[in-house]
């Protein structure tokens, strides 16, 4: 059976965008990872597969180019917005977002960050805020679960970060055990950031909305940035705003259509 699909973006982390509220669609590892596959699919960063709720307008599924499926994600929930073009509750595995659309894009309303180490989840009991681990020139990590988990580096000058080499190494140490999105952030001014993501299950993406959320509720934390934060990715620029404690963060951005187009899954 041929499937319609929408190839979107935001800020250049890529999607394969599937709405399956009407026509059921089942897929698996392989057949996700075979989509993703930049060579002999249709290649993204995450295939992402909108299906109907009982709880909520629709449900958001999420699947890295490796094959596995995540929690969440706050590009592609920009880009979700882009295709229901109003305002709606979104059902996902790391909990309820709530999408904004605006003229080039849309506010996601992530939820309240969660900081305990369970929550993340860590291995065992730490402190979040200032983890007692390092790899390389990487040291002393903060974590938070902004709909999936996170670890974030603040360094002088994140593009001097052999990230490809660190990456796989921090997302797969036995310290996460679902594993770890890794942040690396230059705070270049109170309300300013320049962030670096490597993605679970995707490496290195041109953006990261949970990872630019995850990077500024840290910032805001450790008193180190104000409460809404431009940051800067290879791909363009996010806004994030955190009023702290239980606040939600809020992701601002763009999201686009690249083009339309079937498949047979």
């Amino acid at each position: 059976m041929r499937f319609a699909f929408h190839k979107m973006h935001g800020l250049g982390n890529d999607f394969v965008v599937i709405d399956a509220r009407v026509t059921p669609v089942t897929v698996n590892a392989d057949e996700a990872r075979g989509i993703a596959d930049r060579h002999t699919g249709i290649g993204c960063d995450q295939l992402i597969v909108i299906e109907p709720s009982d709880t909520a307008d629709a449900r958001m599924r999420v699947f890295n180019a490796d094959g596995g499926e995540v929690e969440s994600c706050g590009n592609a929930a920009r880009a979700v917005a882009l295709l229901l073009g109003e305002r709606s509750r979104i059902e996902t595995a790391g909990g309820m977002i709530d999408l904004s659309p605006e003229a080039d894009g849309a506010t996601v309303d992530m939820g309240s960050p969660r900081f305990g180490w369970d929550e993340i989840p860590l291995a065992y009991a730490m402190d979040t805020a200032a983890m007692p681990v390092g790899w390389g020139h990487l040291e002393t990590p903060a974590a938070v679960n902004v709909g999936n988990p996170h670890a974030i580096f603040f360094v002088e000058d994140c593009d001097t970060i052999d990230v490809a080499r660190l990456g796989p190494l921090i997302e797969h140490d036995l310290a996460f055990p679902d594993r770890v999105n890794v942040n690396i952030a230059t705070v270049t001014g109170p309300n300013t950031l320049r962030l670096r993501v490597w993605e679970r299950g995707a490496g290195e993406t041109l953006a990261c909305g949970t990872g630019a959320c995850a990077a500024v509720a840290i910032g805001i934390r450790l008193g180190l940035l104000d409460a809404k934060v431009e940051v800067a990715t290879h791909g363009g620029a996010l806004t994030i705003e955190w009023l702290g404690q239980n606040a939600p963060v809020l992701l601002t951005g763009p999201a686009e259509t690249v083009y339309e187009g079937e498949i047979d899954l």
